[in-house]
């Protein structure tokens, strides 16, 4: 077996948040990644979910080493990316990219669509001519359906859907082999977001892209992934191929998940078990101890409250940090 085209180890990223009065401040650190391990393979997809504020997005920025990673190792085909300084570190970046969550947002207003998607290739290809840059900018145009004459608009005149195709049309010119996809159609219509989605996943099949795809919205994760990793106040919960996971789902909080995804028809909606758990998601600055679940899982026990659970094995492929998730 040919080895991973990413590799994360034990990766943890913690940030300092000043606690307490303007004179007796003291800081304490928010876990919000706290030891993912995952290996992913070039032409493959992984989705992220989980709800907000549990680190899905710190990880895929700590992924591309946007964010400063307090442990552990990002290996990129087998050397480390935290171990490069600034200069080796660009040298890789054309290799690895990100589709960000908010399409306008991301844009520069000032600069025109074919400005904003050739902007890449002039930083890292700064010998090549204006013709060449021109017209590699009107064929991505092309494949992410942009008409060409689209390439003196500015942002504010695309609606959401077009700028967020000038997005990824940016975060695929230079022909990557890795995009973070930090939730890029969860700020679209539903319409359009399926358009995105299969966009998505025809430029990964014709360039053979692995993909970090991040989102809360199970149906999309489930459409687009070959696994599936859910994390929770920075951990890993569970992890395994899509289907296997949405088939026998083992953790609690997997199950809560996919019980709470909406279902068309208000007859099936109404039948269908739902798993219970509490409302009110911890702080991160101070995480239960033991398995940072217990404190909303229905099944939680003694055990719980004092030994974090290890990612266990349930089924080839098939990972759940839970203690009783044979119950």
């Amino acid at each position: 077996m040919s080895a991973p085209l990413l590799a994360v180890r034990d990766l943890k990223v913690h940030f300092q948040v000043r606690s307490g009065g303007l004179l007796f401040a003291d800081y304490v650190p928010l876990k919000a990644v706290d030891g993912v391990s995952f290996d992913l393979a070039a032409g493959e997809t992984l989705g992220i979910v989980g709800e907000s504020g549990c680190g899905k997005s710190t990880l895929g920025r700590a992924v591309l080493q946007l964010l400063p990673v307090t442990a552990g190792s990002v290996a990129w085909l087998g050397g480390d990316l935290t171990a490069l300084d600034k200069k080796e570190l660009k040298a890789r970046r054309q290799d690895m990219q990100i589709i960000f969550q908010d399409p306008l947002a991301s844009l520069d207003p000032r600069m025109t669509a074919g400005d904003i998607i050739a902007e890449p290739v002039r930083n890292f290809h700064s010998g090549m001519s204006g013709a060449a840059i021109k017209a590699g900018v009107q064929e991505m145009m092309a494949q992410v359906g942009l008409l060409p004459g689209m390439v003196n608009r500015y942002p504010h005149e695309f609606s959401g859907g077009q700028c967020q195709r000038i997005g990824i049309a940016r975060a695929m010119i230079l022909g990557p082999k890795l995009v973070v996809c930090d939730e890029p159609v969860s700020a679209l219509d539903v319409s359009i977001r399926a358009q995105v989605i299969n966009l998505l996943m025809d430029l990964q099949q014709a360039y053979g892209l692995a993909m970090l795809f991040i989102s809360h919205d199970l149906s999309v994760v489930r459409h687009i992934s070959h696994r599936v990793m859910v994390l929770y106040l920075g951990r890993v919960m569970e992890i395994a191929d899509r289907d296997a996971l949405f088939k026998a789902a083992r953790h609690p909080y997997t199950q809560a998940l996919m019980t709470a995804v909406p279902i068309p028809d208000p007859d099936k909606e109404r039948a269908k078990p739902r798993v219970a758990v509490g409302v009110d998601l911890p702080s991160p600055l101070n995480p239960p101890s033991g398995c940072v679940f217990r404190t909303r899982c229905p099944k939680a026990t003694q055990v719980c409250a004092d030994v974090v659970p290890p990612l266990e094995s349930a089924g080839p492929g098939h990972e759940v940090a839970c203690h009783h998730w044979r119950d």
